[in-house]
């Protein structure tokens, strides 16, 4: 498996992908699925935005962000500041009330 580290090249991308066996890769994960070792991992901003019932992009726009720092956030590659932090502790426990002050 290729280094998160470090890009491939373009030759590199190549030789790896041609020496993969998708099939068998597919069987494997479900496998795994059916065998009950595959965790799905929650993340609380994915939990507040589907409170207010927001997409991505509206979320974004109410938290002043971008589509892609939300997308971060959700991911886990990137942690929110101190203020986006209580903005998503609102969401999380009065989404209401989130979703009345940005109406106003």
């Amino acid at each position: 498996m290729p280094s998160k580290s470090k890009p491939l090249t373009d030759a590199e991308l190549t030789a790896y992908e041609a020496k993969r066996d998708l099939a068998a890769e597919l069987l494997q994960s479900v496998r795994e699925m059916k065998a009950g070792q595959v965790h799905v991992i929650s993340s609380p901003v994915i939990e507040a935005r589907n409170k207010t019932g927001l997409s991505q992009s509206q979320f974004a726009a109410l938290m002043g962000v971008s589509v892609r720092t939300l997308q971060g956030w959700e991911q886990g590659r990137k942690q929110p500041s101190g203020a986006a932090r209580t903005l998503l502790a609102i969401a999380s426990t009065n989404p209401k009330a989130l979703l009345a002050v940005a109406q106003k």
